[in-house]
């Protein structure tokens, strides 16, 4: 038995429309699928929505939830802003390029591109406040292979010690060159 893919990832969002203007006009998503009810299908309550779906590349959707009658959205506040983010792969660094100029020249603040030695990415917020990352990745087939391999020592060394060790070999040059392009 094997996972496929990603089907959709679901959030709610602020307003569908505002929602998918962003997603088609700046990351190239189509909107797939909208479905408006007045009960929620899995409980039977009564809520009013609408469920967008936006659709990638490989079929899978980034989809969304307008809910009129709920109170205001607000983020988490015992999470850091950066820790809950969408990451979406692009085909490679020039794309990354294309997509962070679009998006400053409209007037989105954008971080990056920043270096995390097997990838490349840019973060922005979309029209609701999601923290989205686009990237792309960087590293040799021998890096990724190394990380893959060092994936269960690290998180057993994570379990001991909650704390990561001082020099990360993986990551010391994009700390680095992120710090020398500052």
């Amino acid at each position: 038995m094997t996972i496929q893919r990603l089907h959709h990832v679901a959030y709610r969002c602020t307003d569908a429309r505002e929602t998918v203007e962003f997603y088609e006009n700046y990351l190239d998503l189509e909107l797939a699928t909208s479905i408006a009810e007045n009960v929620v299908p899995s409980t039977g309550e009564r809520y009013p929505h609408i469920h967008i779906f936006m659709e990638m590349a490989d079929g899978g959707s980034v989809a969304f939830f307008e809910l009129p009658e709920s109170e205001e959205m607000t983020p988490d506040p015992n999470t850091p802003d950066w820790v809950q983010h969408l990451a979406l792969k692009v085909e490679n660094r020039e794309m990354l390029l294309t997509y962070k100029e679009r998006l400053e020249r409209d007037g989105h603040s954008v971080l990056g591109p920043i270096d995390h030695t097997f990838c490349e990415s840019i973060y922005f917020h979309d029209p609701s406040g999601h923290r989205l990352e686009l990237t792309a990745d960087i590293g040799s087939d021998e890096l990724h292979e190394e990380l893959r391999a060092s994936a269960h020592p690290i998180l057993a060394d994570w379990d001991e010690h909650r704390v990561a060790p001082e020099v990360d070999r993986l990551h010391l040059k994009a700390r680095e060159s992120n710090s020398s392009s500052r």
